[in-house]
């Protein structure tokens, strides 16, 4: 890209990573993240005190180590951008606190954006722009969304996890089965080693009466429940739980709903594209079925390497960058940060 594209600095501070990058049009400088993942594994979970402290102590040293990597002055950069929701209220804050400081101290414009739509956006730095519409299934620890986007920043929300997310499903089975946190990577992991059609589990609002009223719509709680209760049935039994066809069985039902409603979902509003984001994108068996059934179906599947997947800060200096590009306007200094900011919102 020329470089006339304005220098974006990107902040995310969402949950648990502190991520700042550094991106020019659809160019990616540099992407520098801190994480406190390791602080919050003994609890079993996130704790939103320790991640805000975590953020302001990481936020000043990641910052200067991305400016250091990418051979830049903050006397360079031309906008900022930072996450604005959804995530926890307290690290938001942080972040927003510091993007705000930096927009006032250099004189640059803010742009408050949203983190969901970046964990899709992010793939236009890796396979260049979208095309005018594509299909996004954005799956992490919060989030199992399906949202269409038209011109990068037009997005509707066609459907939605009515409980737990497919990311909080797998940290919660993998919390009953044993696994250290996060559960995901462990599950993940002994599910390549298992037989995924070896524990028949239920697909969630997959039956012809949810299709009328939830066909975009996904729900785990009761796949969840269903494996607490296989799991508790071999145990009243004495038998031994086999943890690589649990966790391939599991992992399967849980990639099957996900691409299949995807796909029908493409098909029902003829988009050829489909691209997938967000932390619970690195699952190997979520891969590996949309990959197959985007080419039965025809249809291009655009999935980020797994360092784009988690919480970076890449992904909101990459809509920054989208927003600016098309001339939206620029966030107020005191804008709030949303914990629950609708995913419509692109911008505030």
């Amino acid at each position: 890209m020329p470089s006339a594209e304005p220098l974006v600095l990107g902040i995310e501070t969402s949950c648990d990573e502190t991520g700042v990058a550094l991106v020019r049009g659809y160019d990616l400088l540099v992407d520098a993240v801190a994480s406190s993942v390791d602080e919050h594994a003994r609890f079993g979970g996130i704790i939103p005190e320790i991640a805000s402290r975590a953020h302001l102590e990481a936020m000043v040293p990641t910052i200067e180590r991305a400016l250091g990597t990418a051979g830049v002055t903050l006397d360079e950069v031309d906008a900022v951008a930072v996450t604005a929701g959804p995530g926890l209220v307290g690290p938001l804050t942080v972040g927003a606190s510091a993007a705000k400081a930096l927009a006032i101290g250099l004189d640059k414009p803010l742009y408050g954006v949203n983190h969901v739509i970046g964990h899709a956006v992010v793939d236009e730095l890796v396979d260049g722009p979208f095309p005018e519409r594509v299909m996004a299934l954005v799956v992490s620890g919060g989030h199992s969304s399906l949202l269409m986007i038209d011109d990068t920043v037009e997005v509707t929300e066609l459907g939605s996890t009515l409980d737990d997310a497919a990311g909080e499903a797998f940290d919660k089975v993998g919390r009953l089965l044993g696994l250290p946190y996060p559960g995901g990577p462990h599950i993940d992991r002994l599910a390549r080693e298992g037989d995924p059609e070896a524990i028949r589990f239920p697909r969630g609002l997959t039956a012809a009466k949810d299709q009328a009223k939830h066909a975009t719509d996904f729900s785990f709680s009761g796949l969840k429940t269903a494996v607490a209760r296989w799991v508790e049935a071999r145990q009243d039994a004495g038998q031994e739980i086999p943890l690589a066809d649990v966790s391939a069985s599991f992992a399967a039902a849980v990639a099957d709903v996900l691409t299949a409603k995807t796909i029908a979902a493409c098909r029902a509003h003829g988009v050829g594209t489909l691209v997938v984001g967000g932390g619970f994108s690195a699952n190997s068996q979520l891969r590996d079925m949309a990959a197959q059934r985007c080419a039965d179906a025809g249809i291009e599947l655009r999935i980020p390497p797994i360092r784009y997947c988690t919480d970076n800060g890449a992904m909101i200096a990459a809509l920054g960058s989208a927003v600016i590009r098309r001339g939206m306007p620029a966030s107020s200094l005191d804008i709030p940060v949303d914990s629950s900011m609708p995913l419509t919102q692109v911008l505030v």
